[in-house]
């Protein structure tokens, strides 16, 4: 009968080998629960990550590729509202506001978008807690380490804390324990209790990887052992071309009671110090004899090594090696706009499912809210929350192209004017309002301005020729 199921079934041989067994598989680690791995690994990974970022080239720059990409000059909130000056006046007000987010005063509204970002990025998650004071709606950034990770335990009610977020028994956040102080102060008063914090007024920007996740990861976890193992190789081939670089000389002589054969003086070791001057011919003694030094010298494997692990990293980091690494050498035009082009699909994901979602969004409403209320905005709250984000314009690699193709789409209704405008990071209302503004201008000034509008370079060509 066991027979019998073994053939039915296939229960004798396994289908996958990635889950057999035997030498090839052996001292091999696992992952058994994914999210117990990043909560016990998430704070070694965020320290690694800080150090490696702060003497670590790569590392460095792998993070400003990632908030330059996702964030640039800054992701603006643009108003949805259906009345157009309502709308107007919305937009208006927030890009006034974005002058003052910043409840330290260090920067505005889209530098502490760079900021969280860049902490995403390093401890694997950003912290912020929305303040409404005398001054206002503020923004006031705080370290990761503040929200108290040695605090796991289980609630009442059914719910729980995990590693400083409070949760409830349906798993929705509920508030933050945070320590009052920022760690680091020099005159911080050590404080071991924290404060709940309500997390309607806390937005924690994380990319999400698995579903219970509760903490974010440091994006550096899967590249995290090449970059300092690869710290120590560089060590180790810098020292080794010192020695490579040292010019040493070796006198031997068949009557160990000769004198020294050269000009200079010999120290209590035996070497001779000084007496070789560029150009200078030398008389040994008969049976004397000098040789150099021949240390190894650095082949070529070396530097394919190099450009292998880093091709590695970068890929570990989701970015392209190009952009990683500097190094254009070997990008032709075709390699590097299939590259960019999945890069920025990458990009546009990020931007629009965790940065607008998580960060974005609550701090509009919360933003719109605030004006609403305190009317300064005649309208509703529900009517003021929706906003559109216009992320920032990414570079051409062929803008005439690129253009032309946008051009073509429009006129064959592939795409909105709206779409093309917003995919330059450009408001299509404010666009439309300047172009109005500068035809006014010029044609009260009696001003005419023409640009050629032919469809190929052979059409410019023949008028030319005409």
């Amino acid at each position: 009968m066991l027979d019998l199921l073994k053939k039915m079934f296939g229960f004798s041989t396994r289908s996958y080998d990635g889950a057999g067994g035997g030498r090839r598989w052996r001292g091999h680690p696992e992952t058994p629960v994914t999210v117990t791995a990043m909560n016990a690994a998430r704070g070694p990974l965020a320290r690694r990550a800080r150090y490696l970022v702060a003497n670590n080239p790569l590392a460095a720059s792998g993070v400003e590729a990632w908030v330059s990409a996702l964030v640039g000059t800054g992701i603006k909130g643009q108003s949805a509202h259906g009345d157009p000056d309502t709308r107007g006046a919305l937009n208006l007000a927030f890009e006034a506001w974005t002058d003052h987010a910043d409840a330290d005063g260090l920067t505005d509204f889209y530098g502490l978008q760079a900021l969280m970002v860049r902490r995403m990025v390093v401890d694997g998650e950003a912290f912020a807690v929305l303040v409404n004071d005398a001054h206002g709606f503020r923004i006031r950034l705080i370290d990761a380490e503040q929200v108290d990770a040695s605090l796991t335990r289980p609630l009442p009610d059914g719910g729980m804390i995990v590693q400083g977020v409070e949760l409830d028994a349906s798993g929705r956040r509920l508030a933050y324990h945070i320590l009052p102080q920022r760690p680091g102060l020099l005159l911080a008063e050590v404080a071991l209790t924290p404060r709940r914090v309500p997390a309607e007024d806390v937005v924690q920007l994380f990319r999400p990887e698995t579903p219970g996740q509760v903490r974010g990861v440091s994006w550096f976890a899967p590249v995290m052992l090449r970059l300092a193992d690869l710290d120590q190789w560089r060590d180790a081939q810098l020292v080794r071309q010192k020695v490579a670089a040292m010019l040493a000389g070796f006198i031997t002589s068949a009557d160990p009671a000769s004198g020294a054969p050269m000009d200079g003086e010999a120290d209590g070791a035996g070497n001779l110090v000084g007496g070789l001057e560029p150009g200078t011919l030398k008389f040994l003694d008969p049976g004397q004899d000098i040789r150099f030094s021949a240390p190894a010298s650095i082949g070529a494997e070396v530097i394919d090594f190099a450009k292998i692990t880093e091709r590695e990293i970068a890929a570990g980091l989701g970015l392209p090696a190009s952009i990683l690494t500097g190094d254009l050498s070997q990008v032709n035009y075709s390699s590097i706009r299939a590259g960019l082009v999945e890069w920025r699909r990458r990009i546009e994901a990020i931007q629009h499912h965790v940065v607008a979602f998580q960060a974005l969004r609550p701090i509009w409403s919360r933003w719109a809210t605030t004006e609403v209320l305190s009317g300064r905005i005649v309208t509703t709250v529900a009517a003021a929350a929706p906003a559109r984000w216009i992320v920032p314009r990414q570079a051409w690699v062929d803008p005439a192209k690129d253009v032309r193709a946008e051009i073509e789409a429009i006129a064959g209704g592939l795409m909105s004017r709206r779409e093309a405008v917003t995919a330059r990071g450009v408001d299509i209302e404010a666009l439309d309002a300047d172009i109005a503004a500068d035809n006014a201008r010029t044609g009260g000034l009696g001003l005419t301005f023409t640009a050629g509008t032919a469809a190929n370079p052979k059409e410019v060509n023949t008028n030319a020729d005409q």
